[in-house]
């Protein structure tokens, strides 16, 4: 009997282990599809993939600022590794509207720097937009949604001055997915542009960015993984760690 309960325990094991194995192997081969790049302002060095439209920019203490408030449609765009071929990606980014009423995120920017689209906050009216920029002057746009209702939660955790939000945009095609804080804001389509750049944007408005990240499977890999993260930890201690010790006594 105690023969049998032991085998019991080593093939539950041995299972487990496989388990977590096969978990592990689709976690790394789906993160090698999918390239990351990030900008979280913390290094000198990727302040030159930055490139100024209009406005007055500063990188201050790990965050990036417009600080002048005084222009339409002021903005940067990031030339990231090999961002011609970015098409269906994810951009995330922390904004913090400081003073004024709108700033967003910019995507799908092309290289003449008046041609993007842009999701932004609006403070008066809790809400958001979609805009398509086009050539001509910085405020040269048609609205594909000026009037994005606040979702359920946002209707309770107000954009406001000085509040950090979380903001992301969801690509694939000529479809779009808008999101606050993890909560989905709206689904819309629009054709005018199938590739390009990311980018932070506000008008008359200080803001402050933090922890711009373009990710999928168009986008070049540049995101070293971190030897304390806890994949990294985990891939140690399966390489290293006796195989005895993952089965019960």
């Amino acid at each position: 009997m105690y023969n049998v309960e032991k085998n019991m325990k080593l093939n539950v094991s041995f299972c487990l282990v496989l388990l977590f194995l096969m978990f592990s192997m689709v976690l790394v081969s789906s993160m090698s599809h999918a390239g990351i790049q990030l900008w979280d302002f913390e290094q000198k060095a990727n302040e030159k993939d930055w490139e100024e439209a209009n406005g007055d920019w500063q990188f201050k203490k790990g965050i990036f600022q417009e600080v002048s408030a005084a222009e339409d449609a002021m903005h940067q765009i990031v030339r990231g590794v090999d961002w011609e071929k970015w098409e269906d990606y994810t951009v995330s980014a922390k904004i913090r509207i400081d003073e004024g009423s709108w700033a967003g995120l910019i995507f799908r920017a092309q290289k003449d720097n008046h041609e993007y689209y842009v999701y932004y906050l609006n403070v008066p009216d809790n809400k958001t937009e979609f805009w398509v920029h086009l050539p001509g002057a910085w405020n040269t746009r048609r609205a594909v949604s000026s009037n994005i209702a606040a979702a359920k939660k946002l209707q309770k955790e107000k954009i406001e001055h000085g509040k950090w939000m979380d903001v992301k945009v969801v690509t694939k095609g000529s479809a779009f997915e808008f999101y606050i804080n993890d909560e989905l804001q709206g689904e819309f389509e629009d054709k005018d542009y199938e590739k390009g750049s990311v980018g932070v944007w506000c008008w008359k408005a200080k803001a402050s960015f933090d922890d711009v990240m373009v990710e999928g499977d168009s986008v070049t890999n540049t995101l070293a993984v971190d030897p304390k993260s806890k994949l990294a930890t985990t891939w140690s201690g399966i390489k290293t760690r006796p195989w005895k010790q993952y089965f019960l006594d």
